[in-house]
């Protein structure tokens, strides 16, 4: 084929950057926005935060500030640029001295200085526990030990191979053979490096199952009655427990009703995961984008002012850009796009703040009432109240808070499927999960409520919901089936 020119006419849809960026805030949460505006401080000096002394705190008739009113301020520009340099060099930190460093005990790493409230209730063990991890704890018992050093060497090996809950899920076997043979280690010296961990702190350390966790537990115990009876179930009878069997249990250990209560209660008492105390849980902290309180009879919604970032254009390189005959390309475009991004800003909370609005209006009874009284609602609804795409309710509602007086919730938990109702109506699945929860919580322990018999009260009080349905909702809640809930 002989190559030729072609001329082609097309329409095609093409994303502006500034409406590039707007989508971008919009699907990202509070943090990754903040996140994400300290980059753009940081690579646009035309940007810049205002100053927080000055700014007028937001309340219930939110109004959102526009960068038209950037140039508000009537003071000269020298005198603001002195008081603002004399701001930043107040706010810089002075280097910690050396008193300081030594309220610091080495060792532990934990704080040791008189510096502790006498009122404080938060326990010192906790403290340490939150600070050191399961193997630090367990090598420094170790070192308080008379051990030669190869048996030393032993127990450093074995607690390695311990996992997050302080179980050995190897076998010693397995790791026997993980050793090297020039080391002629015997298989009887493990056993015996174990033997010494299972009687470190905390008890039921070391264990290679439940049951021997459980037991190393109730060994440390007083003997008594019930303390052997407990023993002889974890050890015997342990899965005929857990699948609360108490008849056939009675039977093998010829006990009677009362003992194997009280048994039960000892067994439950323990801690079936004794290094889980000494790992590292990250705390995730959340702040609402909204927050809801009822004013005068109706619940209303507005922005969290600590989520809202105030932000203005750098008046100083305004000013200097504003007087350059010929303007500078690389400081216009990014005078451009920091008025981009304080529009775009502005952009997003008014949109958080019109659908987080509308869903309040919609589930105002889930305020007054709690989940029972939750509506069906989905994306479509809120998107045609307000006029809005469908995939822009979307982003609005993911990974975005509110506040309310009955907790701290993700807007798109207010949104969920619906059940149909002998009167032609809906109910909304989460209310559903409510009903069944308290239904749960408040049934007789020797004879709880199935399934189909949970399914039965709902529809008498005119819900159709099938069995299967039930325990899917139910499983949802991490509440055990029937036979897991009965009691003695």
């Amino acid at each position: 084929m002989k190559p030729a020119l072609q001329l082609k006419l097309s329409q095609h849809l093409a994303l502006t950057p500034q409406l590039q960026q707007s989508i971008k805030l919009l699907q990202l949460s509070t943090v990754e926005m903040q996140q994400e505006i300290e980059r753009y401080l940081l690579e646009n000096p035309m940007l810049e935060r205002e100053d927080e002394a000055g700014t007028e705190s937001f309340g219930a008739a939110q109004q959102f500030d526009s960068p038209a009113n950037e140039t508000t301020r009537s003071e000269p520009a020298e005198e603001r640029e002195r008081d603002s340099r004399e701001e930043r060099e107040q706010e810089v930190p002075s280097a910690p001295s050396e008193v300081d460093d030594d309220r610091w005990a080495s060792d532990a790493g934990t704080f040791t200085g008189a510096g502790r409230d006498e009122d404080d209730d938060s326990d010192s063990r906790d403290i340490h526990s939150a600070a050191t991890s399961l193997r630090e704890h367990l090598g420094w018992q170790l070192g308080m030990t008379q051990l030669s050093e190869r048996d030393r060497s032993l127990v450093r090996f074995l607690i390695e191979a311990l996992d997050d809950d302080g179980y050995l899920s190897a076998t010693l076997e397995e790791l026997w053979e993980t050793l090297p043979p020039e080391y002629e280690i015997e298989l009887e010296e493990l056993e015996i490096a174990l033997h010494h961990i299972q009687h470190f702190d905390p008890t039921g350390i070391g264990a290679r199952n439940p049951s021997e966790c459980l037991a190393l537990q109730l060994k440390a115990m007083p003997a008594d009655e019930i303390q052997a009876l407990a023993l002889a179930i974890v050890e015997k009878h342990l899965e005929l427990l857990a699948a609360r069997d108490f008849a056939k249990i009675r039977r093998l250990t010829a006990c009677d009703d009362d003992a194997l209560k009280a048994a039960q209660s000892l067994i439950v008492s323990l801690n079936p995961r004794p290094g889980a105390r000494f790992s590292q849980t990250e705390a995730r902290y959340i702040t609402p984008d909204v927050m809801v309180r009822k004013l005068k009879g109706k619940w209303t919604a507005y922005i969290n002012p600590d989520a809202y970032p105030r932000l203005r254009i750098n008046r100083l390189y305004a000013e200097i850009l504003s007087r350059q005959r010929r303007g500078n390309g690389n400081l216009t475009g990014q005078l451009q796009e920091a008025r981009w991004l304080i529009k775009n800003v502005q952009q997003r909370f008014e949109t958080i703040h019109r659908v987080t609005q509308a869903i309040v209006d919609r589930q105002r009874q889930f305020f007054e009432h709690g989940e029972v009284a939750m509506r069906p609602l989905v994306l479509r609804e809120i998107a045609d109240i307000l006029g809005l795409h469908e995939s822009t309710v979307s982003r609005v509602t993911s990974q975005k808070y509110m506040a309310t007086p009955r907790g701290i919730f993700e807007l798109k938990y207010f949104f969920g499927s619906h059940v149909s109702t002998d009167t032609g109506g809906a109910c909304s699945a989460t209310a559903i999960r409510a009903l069944i929860k308290q239904l749960i919580s408040a049934e007789d322990g020797k004879k709880p409520l199935s399934d189909s018999q949970l399914s039965e009260i709902l529809g008498q009080q005119g819900i159709v919901v099938a069995r299967r349905t039930v325990a899917k909702y139910r499983e949802s809640l991490n509440i055990p089936p029937v036979n897991l809930r009965k009691t003695l």
